[in-house]
């Protein structure tokens, strides 16, 4: 790392890879189920973490403006949410932002990596957990931010102690 904007690029494709984990497989009828009455449906937090990219993407550019996106399927909003991730992290890669890098990281990316926490949680309560791993050995990679994320995984089940990095 030699700066602040490869750690936020860095953080762009360990969301990526997270998210890719939790987004894959999901169980039958997941984009509707919802962890309480009064809660975002799954493909409502997958629609938002999308408007996050976008609006992450624009902040790079100096547009600090909220622009919610149309969320019609599951497919869709995954699709949008990977294309808005890449092209944040093609903003970043290009040119130094012309804001401050600190309300970049707080706003779209703190929000959607607490997203994909809340899906992951959610799958394990519609019963199709998300295999734990060890991250911190995870084959992640500063611009690798699509689908495409390594299939080399150390995954495991049972106790996570067992796998200290």
């Amino acid at each position: 790392m030699h700066d602040a904007r490869d750690m936020l690029r860095h953080t762009l494709a360990t969301l990526a890879y997270r998210a890719e984990k939790v987004l894959r497989e999901t169980p039958e009828g997941f984009a509707e189920f919802r962890l309480s009455p009064n809660g975002r449906s799954a493909l409502e937090i997958l629609g938002h973490m999308g408007d996050l990219m976008e609006w992450g993407q624009r902040f790079t550019l100096g547009e600090n403006k909220w622009k919610p996106g149309e969320t019609t399927s599951w497919d869709q909003a995954r699709d949008r949410f990977f294309t808005g991730l890449a092209a944040f992290d093609a903003g970043l890669a290009a040119a130094a932002p012309t804001v401050a890098l600190e309300p970049i990281f707080q706003g779209p990316i703190a929000d959607a990596l607490t997203h994909v926490g809340q899906l992951s949680m959610m799958r394990g309560a519609a019963g199709l957990a998300v295999k734990p791993e060890s991250y911190a050995r995870a084959d992640i990679q500063t611009g690798r931010v699509g689908r495409d994320q390594s299939s080399k995984r150390t995954e495991f089940d049972g106790d996570a102690s067992k796998y200290r990095s």
